[in-house]
């Protein structure tokens, strides 16, 4: 059975600000984890690696920094010239 601590969940939405964002932190987090990585906090035996990542976010070990996506530039459409005869 999948449990997750509550606490957890809520203390990293604040850290973060927006439950989708951290759905993606979180599981590219528990990928590295589970591929070796080492955790960035003392842990608790007992812990899974979806507690781990989340306990990370709320203290701040892991950030998730937003970026702007330029605007792309618009386009040009090129008219061709009346042919003269």
């Amino acid at each position: 059975m999948f449990f997750m601590n509550n606490q957890y969940v809520q203390s990293a939405v604040k850290v973060v600000g927006s439950p989708e964002i951290l759905v993606n932190v979180i599981s590219k987090r528990v990928r590295q984890l589970g591929q070796g990585f080492r955790p960035l906090i003392e842990v608790h035996p007992r812990w899974t690696f979806m507690d781990i990542a989340l306990r990370e976010v709320s203290e701040g070990k892991i950030v998730c920094e937003m970026t702007e996506v330029p605007k792309p530039a618009p386009v040009v459409k090129k008219t061709k010239k009346a042919a003269k005869d």
